[in-house]
């Protein structure tokens, strides 16, 4: 029996629920948790009339933390908002809060399974969850820059007009401001990326990546629908213990903290991190990112601690 707990029952944690449903993934229990009860119950009771026409007969409730206690994985969509104009870093001292009454709440349930994090700022809130439940960093995931490669590969197959499922190509680092695109490493289909694709529009292309969310924030006051089905992707991966490689977040013992590359994603979580052969500009943008998410990290929690 596959079962998912999902914790914040706002905007990204229902898009990632009815993504759940309706794209048939292999659950048998989705438990909605928000600190709003009643609200929770009536997302269930509203994605449960929807059941009879998905793909499995998910049994959708609302329910306590006690139900962490045999689940598969536990998402965390809660937090914070963030606002128009908020860099994510300012939604950390907003969210340390948070998730520390979360995973206060989780681990006396004795919750074995899988934390996946979607809650901003992304890197450094995976990073706390890992130290606040102590769990093993590769059980840990966070969701990374599996949206932002997605972005990725749908505005470079839009300028070439080609499919974007033959655009092999990653974001990584932050999933923030200082994320970037590895050009030297793409490719669509067996050239390189440059074989399409001009300097000057692969830094259009990456600059539209790292604004996107912020676009859709002014726009509409929050994302939805990218990250809800980008967790679908990471839920999938580990339920079907796919082996699939996706940019997620994971841990650096080297550095302690997460931040995104490509992984090998199955049912104990994340097998295995890739690691690519960078060139000297990339390794320099990579360790500026990781610098970024440090300083973020190493603000908030040592206030903490």
């Amino acid at each position: 029996m596959n079962k998912i707990v999902l914790v914040g029952c706002g905007n990204v944690g229902m898009a990632y629920a009815y993504a759940l449903l309706t794209s048939g993934a292999n659950v048998d229990e989705l438990c909605l948790i928000d600190i709003n009860t009643e609200y929770a119950a009536g997302q269930a009771q509203d994605l449960n009339d929807a059941v009879p026409y998905c793909g499995n007969a998910t049994r959708v409730y609302a329910g306590e933390y006690s139900e962490c206690s045999n689940a598969d994985i536990v998402v965390i969509c809660a937090g914070r908002n963030q606002e128009k104009g908020e860099s994510r870093q300012k939604l950390i001292d907003k969210n340390y809060a948070v998730f520390a009454d979360i995973i206060g709440k989780i681990t006396p349930t004795g919750f074995n399974g899988i934390y996946l994090i979607a809650t901003n700022p992304l890197d450094v809130m995976t990073t706390i969850t890992q130290k606040l439940s102590h769990f093993a960093p590769e059980k840990v995931i966070g969701s990374g820059t599996v949206l932002d490669t997605a972005r990725l590969k749908f505005y470079v197959g839009e300028k070439i007009k080609i499919n974007p499922r033959h655009v092999h190509a990653y974001v990584i680092g932050e999933h923030g401001d200082s994320e970037f695109v590895a050009w030297n490493n793409a490719l669509v289909a067996m050239n390189t990326a440059a074989f399409y694709l001009s300097s000057d529009e692969m830094a259009e292309i990456e600059d539209r990546v790292r604004k996107s969310a912020y676009e859709i924030i002014n726009k509409k006051g929050y994302t939805c629908y990218g990250i809800g089905i980008s967790l679908v992707k990471i839920t999938n991966a580990i339920l079907q213990d796919a082996h699939e490689v996706l940019t997620v977040s994971a841990y650096d013992s080297a550095h302690d903290i997460y931040y995104s590359r490509p992984c090998v994603i199955n049912r104990s979580g994340i097998q295995e991190v890739i690691e690519l052969q960078l060139s000297d500009l990339d390794k320099a943008r990579l360790d500026a990112s990781i610098a970024e998410i440090t300083q973020s990290y190493n603000c908030i929690f040592s206030e903490q601690s």
